[in-house]
């Protein structure tokens, strides 16, 4: 039913449990790879993404070709996009995280780290929050799901947020893309429901 998944494996992802989570989902065909060919050629693609934006960004761009495919066959093809945690990060314009990394310029707003106006509210952002969407959208819907991040993005394209000492954005995307920044495979059945309809969007 949904062939051809691929899972972006740059050495900065829990792929692992993602891997898991999709085929709990009902992906027939998840292909762990760091191969930018079998990119350019998948259905959907899945960006993980765990640790520092600019360590991210520098792994992900030391793949050979993967930019490249991922602009040719996401941006170009139109194909549906997931960005999980610092992958959904990555698809913003650029990370402030120890300095100034370029992301993939997919959404503008910047990934800074956050700055709860409640001092109650501890960084990192750690463990179950509300998902409360911005508006309609065929894949967010609202729900509790498990966060894990110190820095957050700011920017265009918000489709959810949550609340951590002030709102905090939990998902963003357009047309066929989507990030969020909490972990779809850490969320129970609210993840999985998301995976879901992840494998049968039609964007």
């Amino acid at each position: 039913m949904n062939r051809a998944v691929a899972l972006i494996d740059y050495g900065a992802g829990n792929l692992h449990s993602v891997h898991n989570a999709l085929k709990a989902a009902g992906a027939s065909d998840v292909r762990v790879t760091a191969d930018a060919e079998e990119v350019a050629r998948a259905e959907r693609i899945v960006l993980p993404g765990v640790g520092a934006f600019g360590a991210c960004a520098s792994a992900l761009r030391a793949v050979p070709g993967m930019i490249e495919a991922l602009s040719d066959r996401v941006i170009g093809g139109g194909v549906p996009f997931l960005g999980i945690c610092v992958g959904m990060q990555l698809m913003a314009t650029r990370g402030l995280e120890f300095g100034e990394h370029p992301g993939l310029g997919w959404i503008a707003g910047d990934v800074a780290l956050m700055a709860p106006a409640d001092p109650a509210a501890k960084v990192p952002h750690m463990g179950w929050n509300d998902v409360v969407p911005a508006g309609a959208h065929p894949l967010i819907e609202p729900g509790e799901a498990y966060f894990l991040h110190s820095y957050a993005f700011t920017g265009d394209d918000v489709l959810a947020t949550s609340a951590h000492g002030g709102p905090v954005v939990a998902a963003i995307g357009h047309d066929n893309l989507l990030g969020v920044q909490f972990h779809p495979e850490k969320s129970q059945r609210y993840g999985l429901a998301l995976l879901e309809r992840f494998l049968a969007w039609r964007p």
